[in-house]
Protein backbone atom coordinates (compact mmCIF):
# COMPACT_ATOMS: atom_id res chain seq x y z
CA UNK A 1 0.00 0.00 0.00
CA UNK A 2 1.48 3.46 -1.12
CA UNK A 3 1.91 5.83 1.77
CA UNK A 4 -0.97 8.17 2.10
CA UNK A 5 -0.52 12.18 0.34
CA UNK A 6 -0.67 14.88 2.53
CA UNK A 7 -2.75 18.34 2.41
CA UNK A 8 0.63 20.78 1.10
CA UNK A 9 -0.72 23.76 1.54
CA UNK A 10 -3.13 23.95 4.43
CA UNK A 11 -3.77 27.59 3.89
CA UNK A 12 -5.02 26.95 0.51
CA UNK A 13 -7.81 24.48 2.16
CA UNK A 14 -8.33 21.02 3.39
CA UNK A 15 -10.70 19.49 5.49
CA UNK A 16 -10.79 20.20 9.31
CA UNK A 17 -12.04 18.77 12.77
CA UNK A 18 -14.19 21.02 14.06
CA UNK A 19 -12.94 22.33 17.65
CA UNK A 20 -16.58 22.52 19.19
CA UNK A 21 -20.02 21.64 18.44
CA UNK A 22 -21.37 24.94 16.46
CA UNK A 23 -24.76 25.46 18.07
CA UNK A 24 -24.19 28.70 19.91
CA UNK A 25 -25.76 32.24 18.47
CA UNK A 26 -23.02 33.91 16.35
CA UNK A 27 -21.64 37.30 16.73
CA UNK A 28 -22.11 40.51 14.51
CA UNK A 29 -19.83 39.85 11.09
CA UNK A 30 -17.96 42.39 9.76
CA UNK A 31 -19.52 44.75 7.17
CA UNK A 32 -19.64 43.52 3.27
CA UNK A 33 -16.56 42.75 1.38
CA UNK A 34 -15.09 44.63 -0.78
CA UNK A 35 -16.73 44.57 -4.65
CA UNK A 36 -19.45 42.74 -3.83
CA UNK A 37 -23.01 44.41 -3.46
CA UNK A 38 -25.10 41.69 -1.34
CA UNK A 39 -25.07 41.57 2.27
CA UNK A 40 -22.64 39.86 3.87
CA UNK A 41 -25.46 38.31 6.13
CA UNK A 42 -24.41 35.06 8.26
CA UNK A 43 -26.30 33.05 10.34
CA UNK A 44 -27.37 34.88 13.89
CA UNK A 45 -27.84 38.12 12.15
CA UNK A 46 -30.06 39.46 10.11
CA UNK A 47 -31.45 36.23 8.58
CA UNK A 48 -31.01 34.03 12.09
CA UNK A 49 -30.78 36.02 15.52
CA UNK A 50 -31.41 33.51 18.02
CA UNK A 51 -29.64 30.41 18.91
CA UNK A 52 -32.70 28.45 18.27
CA UNK A 53 -31.68 28.63 14.86
CA UNK A 54 -28.59 26.38 15.64
CA UNK A 55 -29.99 24.22 17.95
CA UNK A 56 -33.43 23.57 16.82
CA UNK A 57 -34.39 19.79 16.33
CA UNK A 58 -34.44 17.98 12.76
CA UNK A 59 -37.67 17.46 11.36
CA UNK A 60 -39.58 13.89 12.16
CA UNK A 61 -38.25 10.98 9.79
CA UNK A 62 -41.69 10.23 8.92
CA UNK A 63 -42.54 13.97 7.78
CA UNK A 64 -39.46 13.52 5.35
CA UNK A 65 -40.15 10.65 4.45
CA UNK A 66 -43.73 11.05 3.38
CA UNK A 67 -42.98 14.25 1.47
CA UNK A 68 -39.98 12.62 0.04
CA UNK A 69 -42.33 9.93 -0.95
CA UNK A 70 -44.52 11.69 -2.54
CA UNK A 71 -42.20 13.21 -4.86
CA UNK A 72 -40.77 10.76 -5.95
CA UNK A 73 -43.50 8.88 -7.13
CA UNK A 74 -44.39 12.07 -9.39
CA UNK A 75 -41.60 12.36 -10.89
CA UNK A 76 -41.70 8.57 -11.47
CA UNK A 77 -44.76 8.41 -13.39
CA UNK A 78 -44.53 11.66 -14.91
CA UNK A 79 -41.09 10.39 -15.96
CA UNK A 80 -42.52 7.16 -17.36
CA UNK A 81 -45.44 9.22 -19.17
CA UNK A 82 -42.87 11.54 -20.95
CA UNK A 83 -40.96 8.52 -21.80
CA UNK A 84 -44.21 6.60 -23.31
CA UNK A 85 -45.26 10.12 -25.46
CA UNK A 86 -41.43 10.43 -26.88
CA UNK A 87 -41.26 6.79 -28.10
CA UNK A 88 -45.06 6.50 -30.00
CA UNK A 89 -43.50 10.04 -30.79
CA UNK A 90 -40.70 8.83 -32.77
CA UNK A 91 -42.77 5.29 -33.82
CA UNK A 92 -45.16 6.90 -35.58
CA UNK A 93 -41.83 9.01 -37.82
CA UNK A 94 -40.51 5.37 -37.89
CA UNK A 95 -44.05 4.72 -39.76
CA UNK A 96 -44.02 8.01 -41.71
CA UNK A 97 -40.83 7.72 -43.20
CA UNK A 98 -39.88 4.13 -43.25
CA UNK A 99 -38.16 1.40 -40.72
CA UNK A 100 -34.70 1.77 -42.43
CA UNK A 101 -34.71 5.43 -43.47
CA UNK A 102 -35.69 6.34 -39.41
CA UNK A 103 -32.59 3.89 -38.16
CA UNK A 104 -30.51 5.73 -40.39
CA UNK A 105 -31.51 8.81 -39.91
CA UNK A 106 -31.82 8.18 -35.82
CA UNK A 107 -28.08 7.56 -36.06
CA UNK A 108 -27.43 10.51 -37.86
CA UNK A 109 -29.43 12.21 -35.14
CA UNK A 110 -27.71 11.04 -32.04
CA UNK A 111 -24.34 12.80 -33.40
CA UNK A 112 -25.58 16.52 -32.68
CA UNK A 113 -27.16 14.84 -29.62
CA UNK A 114 -24.18 13.58 -28.01
CA UNK A 115 -22.63 16.38 -29.18
CA UNK A 116 -25.23 18.91 -27.02
CA UNK A 117 -25.50 16.51 -24.04
CA UNK A 118 -21.60 16.51 -23.46
CA UNK A 119 -21.71 20.02 -23.44
CA UNK A 120 -24.49 20.23 -21.03
CA UNK A 121 -22.68 17.81 -18.79
CA UNK A 122 -19.51 20.59 -18.77
CA UNK A 123 -21.36 23.17 -18.20
CA UNK A 124 -23.72 21.38 -15.16
CA UNK A 125 -20.16 20.27 -13.41
CA UNK A 126 -20.00 23.11 -10.29
CA UNK A 127 -23.44 21.58 -9.11
CA UNK A 128 -24.91 18.88 -11.18
CA UNK A 129 -28.56 18.32 -11.66
CA UNK A 130 -30.66 15.21 -10.71
CA UNK A 131 -29.88 12.48 -13.58
CA UNK A 132 -33.48 12.14 -13.49
CA UNK A 133 -34.46 15.41 -13.72
CA UNK A 134 -32.73 15.55 -17.13
CA UNK A 135 -34.21 12.47 -18.62
CA UNK A 136 -37.64 13.84 -17.98
CA UNK A 137 -36.70 17.12 -19.63
CA UNK A 138 -35.01 15.47 -22.45
CA UNK A 139 -38.03 13.14 -22.44
CA UNK A 140 -40.47 16.42 -22.83
CA UNK A 141 -38.39 17.85 -25.69
CA UNK A 142 -38.20 14.71 -27.56
CA UNK A 143 -42.09 13.77 -27.42
CA UNK A 144 -44.48 16.33 -25.73
CA UNK A 145 -42.83 19.44 -26.89
CA UNK A 146 -42.96 18.12 -30.36
CA UNK A 147 -46.58 16.82 -30.27
CA UNK A 148 -47.93 20.38 -28.44
CA UNK A 149 -46.17 22.20 -31.31
CA UNK A 150 -47.79 20.26 -33.80
CA UNK A 151 -51.10 20.53 -32.48
CA UNK A 152 -50.71 23.96 -31.69
CA UNK A 153 -48.86 25.23 -35.02
CA UNK A 154 -52.24 23.68 -36.94
CA UNK A 155 -53.95 26.25 -35.28
CA UNK A 156 -51.91 29.44 -35.40
CA UNK A 157 -50.59 29.07 -39.13
CA UNK A 158 -54.44 29.81 -40.28
CA UNK A 159 -54.54 32.82 -37.56
CA UNK A 160 -51.27 34.16 -38.93
CA UNK A 161 -52.10 33.77 -42.75
CA UNK A 162 -55.21 35.49 -42.50
CA UNK A 163 -53.49 38.98 -41.87
CA UNK A 164 -51.99 38.56 -44.80
CA UNK A 165 -52.91 36.65 -47.72
CA UNK A 166 -50.25 37.55 -49.74
CA UNK A 167 -47.32 36.23 -47.09
CA UNK A 168 -45.27 33.42 -48.10
CA UNK A 169 -47.09 30.51 -46.34
CA UNK A 170 -43.83 28.94 -45.81
CA UNK A 171 -41.55 31.95 -44.34
CA UNK A 172 -44.73 32.98 -42.02
CA UNK A 173 -44.22 29.04 -40.73
CA UNK A 174 -40.46 29.35 -40.49
CA UNK A 175 -40.11 32.89 -39.27
CA UNK A 176 -43.33 33.75 -37.17
CA UNK A 177 -44.91 31.01 -36.19
CA UNK A 178 -42.15 28.15 -35.41
CA UNK A 179 -40.35 30.04 -32.98
CA UNK A 180 -43.94 31.08 -31.42
CA UNK A 181 -45.55 27.69 -30.89
CA UNK A 182 -41.91 25.50 -30.64
CA UNK A 183 -40.34 28.00 -27.96
CA UNK A 184 -43.52 27.71 -26.08
CA UNK A 185 -43.88 24.19 -25.98
CA UNK A 186 -40.01 23.85 -25.00
CA UNK A 187 -40.53 26.27 -22.08
CA UNK A 188 -43.58 24.71 -20.78
CA UNK A 189 -41.23 21.77 -20.18
CA UNK A 190 -38.85 24.29 -18.49
CA UNK A 191 -41.65 25.66 -15.81
CA UNK A 192 -42.82 22.62 -15.26
CA UNK A 193 -39.29 21.07 -14.19
CA UNK A 194 -39.26 23.94 -12.21
CA UNK A 195 -41.77 23.44 -10.11
CA UNK A 196 -40.76 19.71 -9.95
CA UNK A 197 -37.41 20.65 -8.84
CA UNK A 198 -37.74 23.87 -7.09
CA UNK A 199 -35.12 22.58 -3.99
CA UNK A 200 -32.91 22.23 -6.76
CA UNK A 201 -33.58 24.98 -8.97
CA UNK A 202 -30.71 27.17 -7.97
CA UNK A 203 -30.29 30.01 -10.56
CA UNK A 204 -28.84 30.50 -14.22
CA UNK A 205 -26.59 27.72 -14.93
CA UNK A 206 -29.83 25.24 -14.61
CA UNK A 207 -32.10 27.36 -16.16
CA UNK A 208 -29.69 26.46 -19.15
CA UNK A 209 -28.94 23.25 -18.37
CA UNK A 210 -32.73 22.31 -18.15
CA UNK A 211 -33.37 24.26 -21.13
CA UNK A 212 -31.15 22.96 -23.20
CA UNK A 213 -31.62 19.28 -22.23
CA UNK A 214 -35.06 20.26 -23.49
CA UNK A 215 -34.03 21.67 -26.40
CA UNK A 216 -31.89 18.64 -27.13
CA UNK A 217 -34.23 16.33 -27.08
CA UNK A 218 -36.49 18.39 -29.29
CA UNK A 219 -33.92 19.24 -32.06
CA UNK A 220 -32.92 14.68 -31.59
CA UNK A 221 -36.85 14.13 -32.71
CA UNK A 222 -36.82 17.02 -35.36
CA UNK A 223 -33.25 16.38 -36.80
CA UNK A 224 -34.76 12.51 -37.24
CA UNK A 225 -38.09 14.16 -39.28
CA UNK A 226 -35.65 16.35 -41.20
CA UNK A 227 -32.93 14.02 -42.53
CA UNK A 228 -35.67 11.23 -43.64
CA UNK A 229 -37.82 13.78 -45.91
CA UNK A 230 -34.22 15.06 -47.16
CA UNK A 231 -33.98 11.23 -47.58
CA UNK A 232 -37.26 10.29 -48.90
CA UNK A 233 -37.64 13.35 -51.50
CA UNK A 234 -33.50 12.53 -52.93
CA UNK A 235 -35.22 9.46 -54.52
CA UNK A 236 -32.69 7.08 -52.54
CA UNK A 237 -29.44 9.64 -53.63
CA UNK A 238 -27.61 10.54 -49.93
CA UNK A 239 -26.44 14.04 -51.58
CA UNK A 240 -29.89 15.97 -49.68
CA UNK A 241 -28.90 14.47 -46.33
CA UNK A 242 -25.49 14.64 -46.46
CA UNK A 243 -26.17 18.35 -46.80
CA UNK A 244 -28.55 18.71 -44.08
CA UNK A 245 -26.74 16.85 -41.89
CA UNK A 246 -24.03 18.86 -42.30
CA UNK A 247 -26.06 21.76 -42.05
CA UNK A 248 -28.40 20.88 -39.00
CA UNK A 249 -26.03 18.12 -37.08
CA UNK A 250 -22.31 19.69 -37.54
CA UNK A 251 -22.80 23.73 -38.24
CA UNK A 252 -25.58 24.36 -35.80
CA UNK A 253 -26.10 22.03 -33.34
CA UNK A 254 -26.52 24.14 -30.65
CA UNK A 255 -29.29 26.14 -32.41
CA UNK A 256 -32.24 25.07 -30.22
CA UNK A 257 -30.23 24.93 -26.75
CA UNK A 258 -29.06 28.60 -27.80
CA UNK A 259 -32.53 29.70 -28.47
CA UNK A 260 -34.44 27.91 -25.58
CA UNK A 261 -30.82 28.83 -23.21
CA UNK A 262 -32.25 32.50 -23.25
CA UNK A 263 -35.46 31.59 -21.56
CA UNK A 264 -33.60 29.31 -19.20
CA UNK A 265 -31.31 31.93 -17.61
CA UNK A 266 -34.22 33.98 -17.35
CA UNK A 267 -36.03 31.71 -15.21
CA UNK A 268 -32.80 30.66 -13.09
CA UNK A 269 -32.04 34.21 -12.85
CA UNK A 270 -35.84 34.71 -11.02
CA UNK A 271 -35.64 31.46 -9.31
CA UNK A 272 -32.44 32.68 -7.41
CA UNK A 273 -33.84 35.88 -6.41
CA UNK A 274 -37.37 35.82 -6.10
CA UNK A 275 -40.76 33.65 -5.64
CA UNK A 276 -43.31 31.86 -8.31
CA UNK A 277 -44.56 35.09 -9.46
CA UNK A 278 -41.03 36.66 -10.74
CA UNK A 279 -40.54 33.62 -12.13
CA UNK A 280 -43.76 33.59 -14.41
CA UNK A 281 -42.60 36.60 -15.60
CA UNK A 282 -39.05 36.03 -16.14
CA UNK A 283 -40.72 32.60 -18.11
CA UNK A 284 -42.72 35.14 -20.46
CA UNK A 285 -40.00 38.00 -21.04
CA UNK A 286 -37.49 35.31 -21.25
CA UNK A 287 -39.78 33.77 -24.45
CA UNK A 288 -38.93 36.93 -26.47
CA UNK A 289 -35.45 36.29 -27.21
CA UNK A 290 -35.92 32.53 -27.62
CA UNK A 291 -38.09 33.84 -30.19
CA UNK A 292 -36.21 36.29 -31.96
CA UNK A 293 -33.27 34.56 -31.88
CA UNK A 294 -35.27 31.11 -33.70
CA UNK A 295 -36.41 33.70 -36.12
CA UNK A 296 -33.51 35.18 -37.16
CA UNK A 297 -31.94 31.46 -37.66
CA UNK A 298 -35.08 30.72 -39.54
CA UNK A 299 -34.70 33.72 -41.53
CA UNK A 300 -31.44 32.64 -43.04
CA UNK A 301 -32.56 29.59 -44.58
CA UNK A 302 -34.44 32.09 -47.17
CA UNK A 303 -31.21 34.20 -48.22
CA UNK A 304 -30.12 32.07 -50.74
CA UNK A 305 -26.54 31.96 -51.06
CA UNK A 306 -25.88 35.04 -48.57
CA UNK A 307 -26.41 32.52 -46.29
CA UNK A 308 -22.92 31.46 -45.24
CA UNK A 309 -22.10 35.24 -44.89
CA UNK A 310 -25.08 35.79 -42.35
CA UNK A 311 -23.24 32.83 -40.89
CA UNK A 312 -20.08 33.90 -40.63
CA UNK A 313 -21.16 37.34 -39.49
CA UNK A 314 -23.91 36.97 -37.08
CA UNK A 315 -24.61 33.63 -35.98
CA UNK A 316 -20.92 32.46 -35.05
CA UNK A 317 -20.75 35.87 -32.99
CA UNK A 318 -23.65 35.03 -31.02
CA UNK A 319 -22.32 31.31 -30.26
CA UNK A 320 -19.05 32.93 -29.74
CA UNK A 321 -21.47 35.07 -26.35
CA UNK A 322 -23.11 32.22 -25.66
CA UNK A 323 -19.90 30.34 -24.67
CA UNK A 324 -18.52 33.58 -23.19
CA UNK A 325 -21.67 34.22 -20.96
CA UNK A 326 -21.90 30.94 -19.86
CA UNK A 327 -18.32 31.33 -18.98
CA UNK A 328 -19.13 33.79 -16.65
CA UNK A 329 -22.81 32.33 -15.47
CA UNK A 330 -19.93 29.78 -14.04
CA UNK A 331 -17.42 32.10 -12.52
CA UNK A 332 -20.66 33.80 -10.68
CA UNK A 333 -21.81 30.40 -9.29
CA UNK A 334 -18.37 29.95 -7.58
CA UNK A 335 -18.46 33.24 -6.56
CA UNK A 336 -21.77 33.28 -4.75
CA UNK A 337 -20.78 29.56 -3.27
CA UNK A 338 -17.65 30.99 -1.57
CA UNK A 339 -19.77 33.89 -0.02
CA UNK A 340 -22.49 31.56 1.30
CA UNK A 341 -19.99 28.70 2.72
CA UNK A 342 -18.27 31.53 4.58
CA UNK A 343 -21.28 32.47 6.48
CA UNK A 344 -20.97 29.47 7.87
CA UNK A 345 -17.27 30.16 9.63
CA UNK A 346 -18.04 32.15 12.39
CA UNK A 347 -20.58 29.26 13.66
CA UNK A 348 -17.22 26.67 13.34
CA UNK A 349 -19.54 24.58 10.96
CA UNK A 350 -16.65 25.19 8.42
CA UNK A 351 -13.14 26.28 9.24
CA UNK A 352 -11.59 29.42 7.25
CA UNK A 353 -9.34 26.74 5.32
CA UNK A 354 -12.10 24.80 3.98
CA UNK A 355 -14.40 27.32 2.21
CA UNK A 356 -11.59 28.10 -0.70
CA UNK A 357 -11.11 24.20 -0.86
CA UNK A 358 -15.02 23.37 -1.37
CA UNK A 359 -15.78 27.13 -3.34
CA UNK A 360 -12.99 27.14 -6.19
CA UNK A 361 -12.13 24.87 -9.33
CA UNK A 362 -8.08 24.61 -8.33
CA UNK A 363 -9.47 23.80 -4.58
CA UNK A 364 -11.27 20.99 -5.34
CA UNK A 365 -8.91 19.43 -7.72
CA UNK A 366 -6.42 19.45 -4.71
CA UNK A 367 -8.65 18.26 -2.37
CA UNK A 368 -10.00 15.06 -4.57
CA UNK A 369 -6.31 14.36 -5.87
CA UNK A 370 -5.06 14.30 -1.87
CA UNK A 371 -8.09 12.26 -1.05
CA UNK A 372 -7.51 9.89 -3.24
CA UNK A 373 -4.10 9.30 -2.30
CA UNK A 374 -5.88 7.09 0.72
CA UNK A 375 -8.82 5.65 -1.75
CA UNK A 376 -11.43 8.81 -0.30
CA UNK A 377 -12.08 10.34 -3.25
CA UNK A 378 -15.89 9.60 -3.71
CA UNK A 379 -16.01 10.96 -0.14
CA UNK A 380 -14.39 13.44 -1.03
CA UNK A 381 -16.94 14.14 -3.65
CA UNK A 382 -20.00 13.94 -1.52
CA UNK A 383 -17.98 16.27 0.84
CA UNK A 384 -17.76 18.93 -2.18
CA UNK A 385 -21.33 17.92 -3.79
CA UNK A 386 -23.65 18.45 -0.03
CA UNK A 387 -21.06 21.79 0.44
CA UNK A 388 -22.10 23.20 -3.29
CA UNK A 389 -25.67 22.07 -2.45
CA UNK A 390 -25.74 23.63 1.42
CA UNK A 391 -24.56 27.03 -0.10
CA UNK A 392 -27.24 27.22 -2.61
CA UNK A 393 -29.91 26.48 -0.13
CA UNK A 394 -28.53 29.06 2.06
CA UNK A 395 -28.64 31.40 -0.80
CA UNK A 396 -32.47 30.15 -1.00
CA UNK A 397 -33.38 30.95 2.81
CA UNK A 398 -31.57 34.64 2.31
CA UNK A 399 -34.17 35.27 -0.28
CA UNK A 400 -37.28 33.48 1.35
CA UNK A 401 -36.18 35.71 4.40
CA UNK A 402 -37.36 38.51 2.65
CA UNK A 403 -41.10 37.45 2.19
CA UNK A 404 -43.94 36.46 3.52
CA UNK A 405 -46.47 33.87 2.90
CA UNK A 406 -45.61 31.20 1.20
CA UNK A 407 -41.88 32.55 1.14
CA UNK A 408 -42.34 31.98 4.77
CA UNK A 409 -43.24 28.58 4.44
CA UNK A 410 -40.58 28.14 1.92
CA UNK A 411 -38.56 29.16 4.46
CA UNK A 412 -39.01 27.04 7.47
CA UNK A 413 -38.74 24.17 5.12
CA UNK A 414 -35.27 25.75 3.58
CA UNK A 415 -34.15 25.50 7.48
CA UNK A 416 -34.87 22.24 7.94
CA UNK A 417 -33.10 21.13 4.63
CA UNK A 418 -30.15 23.28 5.75
CA UNK A 419 -29.73 21.30 9.78
CA UNK A 420 -30.21 17.98 7.58
CA UNK A 421 -27.38 19.15 4.96
CA UNK A 422 -25.17 20.62 7.67
CA UNK A 423 -25.29 17.13 9.78
CA UNK A 424 -24.63 15.57 6.50
CA UNK A 425 -21.67 17.32 5.98
CA UNK A 426 -20.39 16.99 9.63
CA UNK A 427 -20.96 13.35 8.82
CA UNK A 428 -18.75 13.01 5.66
CA UNK A 429 -16.10 14.80 6.75
CA UNK A 430 -15.47 12.64 9.88
CA UNK A 431 -15.48 9.56 7.50
CA UNK A 432 -13.02 11.48 5.32
CA UNK A 433 -10.94 12.41 8.41
CA UNK A 434 -10.78 9.01 9.71
CA UNK A 435 -10.04 7.24 6.59
CA UNK A 436 -6.94 9.46 6.66
CA UNK A 437 -5.97 8.98 10.23
CA UNK A 438 -6.59 5.50 9.59
CA UNK A 439 -4.23 4.89 6.39
CA UNK A 440 -1.75 7.62 8.22
CA UNK A 441 -1.32 4.97 11.52
CA UNK A 442 -1.56 2.26 9.27
CA UNK A 443 1.32 3.29 6.92
CA UNK A 444 3.53 4.76 10.63
CA UNK A 445 2.71 0.87 11.70
CA UNK A 446 4.20 -0.68 8.40
CA UNK A 447 7.50 1.50 8.62
CA UNK A 448 8.48 0.34 12.25
CA UNK A 449 11.10 -2.23 12.96
CA UNK A 450 9.40 -5.40 13.06
CA UNK A 451 6.00 -4.97 12.19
Amino acid sequence: MSETGHWQDPAAGGPQHQPHPAHAPLPQLPPPLPGHSDPYQGPGTGLSHTSAYWAHQGPAAHRRKARGTAVKVTNIILLCVFGLVALLTLAFFAVSIGANVFLICGALALVPLAICVATLRWVDRWEPEPVPALILGFCWGAGMSVVTTLVLGSWVQPLLMSGSSAADPDMVNAVIQAPIVEEICKGAGLLLLFFLRRRTFDGPVDGVVYAGIIAAGFAFTENVLYFGQALQEANGTTTGLVGIFLMRGLMSPFAHVMFTATLGVCVGWAARNGGTLLVLGAWVAGLIPAMFLHGLWNSSSFLGGSFFIEYVVLQMPLFALFIVGIILLRRSEARLTRRRLSDYVPSGWFTQQEVPMLATGAGRRRALAWSKTFGAGPVMKEFIRLATRLAFTRQRLLVDARGHGVAAARFAAGQEQELDLLNKITAVRSELLGRHASVVWQAKNMQQPGF
